[in-house]
């Protein structure tokens, strides 16, 4: 049996979903036998409430029995439940009927079901009922598949030529307004502090405008996202990377998210935050594939009527993996990386079919990105390749083979500085959730922040004395502060430019560019500071700080080294930059094979130097997930998000289905009444529903399974009133399109007017339910049955017993262990 605490989850009529769950602990010598339940049953037959059918499916759990003891089964027994008066066992005969029509039921805390948020799961299965078959026989005869093909084409590509022209106007605006802001700052500083009177320096005025121009931005955008779209807040690729499992992450990919997130990226990078734009850039571009094909916008309440044969969740997905991967690539000019980004990190599910149209979105994004930067910038031979463009190295970067375990060990320390990086951003993160709950509390831990950096990069201008000759200074606006003539201040340069200036600057900048106190002060503050950073209430991406601090930790062990061993000849210092910053990055986001495709795109090192770069993000990730997991799977944990992962918790093995199934379930007769249909929405809201016949009685619980229907269809069904009463009017104009047109905001159940002037009208499933849905014997392993749910992306999954009859549901949450 699961080695865990298992528990027992009962309803009460005298509670509403509203109470706090009330926690008794029995031991299993006082383990009670089964017990009859009180509870408000439906008109006719109708029960309360059903098992957890969708993800989150807990209103009506109020009464919760914890059993600590490891040989106690997780499973949950069930008794029929009553309404009404028992005197000495007897029922009025209406109440007999009610008591025999479905048992209650009961949910397991092996789930978790009732203590994370409330997550529904998206229908990656596709509905093959009667309307679906009947277009696909049309199209056959109409060659519709060939022009479907054609059309997911051109998609593709408007995907990568929009995620392109949206990263430029990002790029183009973070950089004008970059470049206005250090300017003044310089100008400012060249006129109130003297050029070479140390002791007669006064940083207070160029201090406080730096202060200004970093807190204005800051405070617009941090209110911006957490007053308008909170869900923009972050890099946004947990939450693609959730999506793409299967999870429904609300108000994800809607058009007003992607106007917050841009303008959320352009105020926190030229606010100064220790981030980046390039991870939001995948959530733009999961949010204009969403939006591009469906071909309409609800935000708008507009529907161009197009891409009708793409609005489902199946469909939906495979655009939105297209978006993510342009975004990559248009971020750092890398399409094979920002390809194999999608398919190592986000990706879930993915084919043949899809790796070739998400590498041409790519591609296209690429190549689009690249004529429009080139072409602002000047350039005629169009070599802008990204975002993050980190220059090409003026010679070939070469290694011995003794160094090989030199980068094996800067991957390892990568390893230990990502791990600690995650552990304390989570324990961060993990303070501001518990005492800034407050909107206004967060723009202000924004504010601080950014006022804190700024401070911070101050305090290292004044105290740290580091002059260089004119001449070697990469930055655009060298900066003279306590500095001779024909001298600049190298500190000042590593902070009055953006993040990825810094990191080129590192990279290229001539060996004896800084001082050693310079590099390892910089690295310790950006750590603290990127750290602090991410988790704030803005839009920012972990992956440029990360590479920053990987860079000058890099650089600063080859400074090291050379200065104890000045004869040593290898010891190129952009070489091992590259280096710290590939290992500091596989230590935090734990990816190997398409983070060294991106910094070989980035950078235009030759393929042989490939080698070392996956030597230290191998290592790098090894040593990490020692400790830890990646920091999107942290955030993704953190959040309670039922991520299915790859392979089944070592907790399952050695489990059958009867063990993990949730029983009995919600089912209705495959020709049932509208207005107990109509009962059965308002009491639950679970997701999909077992189709039956040969039920014995009213104890649909114990039909013969035909079928599935989903919530979704059943309200489309009561709005448009398709009974069988008045089939004559709608059954030649229905259609598979009739439930498409309505996708992806369904209506509730609230929007359906209550049945009184239809109560005895039928309903017949035979043509709107799925009649192949998944199903697996009573018996089945529960590896095995893992394997095929997460394979099919699957949202439910029956369990039946030898005479096909249902025994009970398992959906994502019995998956998830806790």
């Amino acid at each position: 049996m699961v080695d865990a605490k298992a528990s027992l989850i009962c309803l009460d009529e005298e509670t509403t979903s509203d109470v706090e769950p009330i926690l008794t602990k029995v031991t299993k010598k006082s383990l009670p036998t089964p017990t009859t339940i009180l509870a408000d049953v439906l008109n006719n037959d109708v029960p309360t409430t059903s098992t957890g059918v969708g993800v989150g499916n807990n209103n009506s759990v109020t009464l919760k029995r914890a059993i600590d003891d490891d040989d106690v089964p997780a499973l949950l027994d069930h008794t029929p439940s009553y309404s009404g008066n028992a005197i000495n066992g007897n029922l009025p005969a209406n109440d007999r009927d009610n008591a025999e029509s479905e048992p209650i039921f009961r949910v397991r805390s092996r789930t978790a079901a009732s203590s994370t948020p409330n997550y529904e799961s998206l229908d990656y299965e596709v509905c093959e009922n009667m309307l679906f078959q009947e277009e696909q026989r049309k199209s056959i005869t109409e060659r519709f598949s060939l022009r479907k093909d054609i059309i997911r084409w051109i998609i593709f590509i408007q995907i990568g030529i929009i995620t392109a022209l949206i990263a430029c106007t990002i790029d183009i605006i973070i950089e004008e307004l970059s470049e206005l802001k250090y300017l003044f700052l310089m100008n400012s500083v060249e006129s109130n502090v003297p050029k070479s009177d140390i002791t007669g320096g006064d940083l207070v005025v160029p201090f406080l405008y730096w202060i200004l121009l970093s807190v204005l931005p800051v405070a617009f955008g941090a209110a911006m996202v957490t007053y308008i779209e909170p869900i923009t807040a972050g890099s946004g690729i947990p939450q693609v990377k959730s999506y793409l499992n299967g999870v429904k992450i609300p108000r994800i990919v809607r058009i007003k998210t992607l106007a917050v997130k841009a303008i959320g990226v352009i105020t926190s990078v030229v606010g100064g935050l220790a981030g980046g734009k390039e991870g939001p850039m995948i959530h733009a571009g999961a949010v204009v594939a969403a939006g591009i094909s469906q071909g309409k916008s609800t935000t708008f309440v507009k529907d161009f009527r197009v891409f009708k044969a793409f609005r489902d969740d199946h469909e939906k997905r495979d655009f939105v993996l297209g978006g993510g991967a342009a975004g990559v690539s248009a971020a750092f000019g890398a399409p094979i990386g920002g390809m194999l980004f999608s398919l190592e990190e986000a990706a879930s599910f993915w084919n043949q079919n899809l790796i070739w149209r998400t590498l041409v979105a790519s591609i296209i994004s690429v190549f689009t990105l690249n004529i429009v930067l080139s072409t602002y910038h000047g350039l005629n031979d169009f070599t802008f390749t990204g975002l993050f463009n980190l220059g090409k190295f003026d010679q070939p970067l070469k290694f011995d083979y003794f160094e090989l375990p030199i980068f094996m060990l800067l991957g390892v320390t990568g390893g230990l500085l990502g791990a600690a990086w995650n552990s304390l951003n989570t324990k961060i993160n993990g303070f501001r959730k518990r005492y800034i709950p407050w909107k206004f509390g967060k723009v202000c831990e924004a504010v601080v922040v950014a006022m804190l950096g700024v401070t911070l990069a101050c305090m290292m201008i004044y105290f740290i004395n580091d002059c260089r000759p004119l001449g070697n200074d990469p930055t655009i606006h060298p900066v003279q502060l306590f500095c001779e003539d024909n001298e600049y201040n190298a500190v000042a340069a590593l902070w009055f430019q953006t993040p990825e200036a810094t990191v080129r600057s590192l990279f290229h900048d001539p060996p004896g560019s800084h001082k050693i106190l310079t590099l390892a002060m910089f690295a310790l503050v950006y750590y603290v500071l990127s750290c602090a950073t991410f988790g704030l209430n803005v839009s920012l991406g972990v992956f440029i700080p990360t590479a920053l601090v990987g860079a000058a930790w890099g650089r600063l062990l080859a400074m090291v080294t050379f200065y104890l061993f000045p004869e040593t000849e290898f010891l190129h210092p952009g070489k091992y930059a590259l280096i710290g910053a590939a290992a500091n990055l596989g230590g935090v986001l734990r990816m190997t094979i398409s983070l060294s495709v991106i910094l070989m795109e980035t950078t235009g090192v030759e393929t042989s130097f490939f080698f070392p770069l996956i030597i230290a993000l191998i290592s790098a990730k090894w040593v990490g997930d020692y400790f830890n997991e990646g920091i999107y799977d942290t955030q993704i944990e953190v959040n309670h998000v039922p991520m299915l992962p790859w392979e089944p918790l070592p907790q399952y093995k050695g489990l059958r289905a009867r063990e993990i199934l949730s029983s009995p379930v919600v089912c209705i007769k495959l020709r049932d009444s509208a207005h107990y249909i109509y009962n059965v929405l308002k009491k639950c809201d679970h997701n999909g529903f077992p189709v039956v016949d040969d039920v014995k009685g009213v104890r649909r619980s114990e039909g013969r399974v035909c079928g599935i229907v989903l919530r979704s269809q059943l309200i489309v069904i009561l709005l448009k009133s398709l009974y069988v009463e008045n089939s004559h009017f709608w059954l030649p104009n229905t259609s598979i399109q009739t439930f498409r047109d309505v996708y992806p905001r369904y209506p509730s159940i609230k929007s359906v007017r209550k049945l009184d002037d239809k109560i005895n009208y039928t309903v017949d499933l035979a043509m709107f339910m799925n009649p192949s849905p998944v199903r697996v014997n009573a018996h089945d392993s529960v590896p095995r049955i893992f394997q095929i749910f997460r394979a099919l992306g699957l949202r439910h999954m029956l369990v039946i017993n030898n005479e096909n009859r249902i025994a009970g549901i398992i959906t994502r949450r019995d998956f998830i262990y806790k």
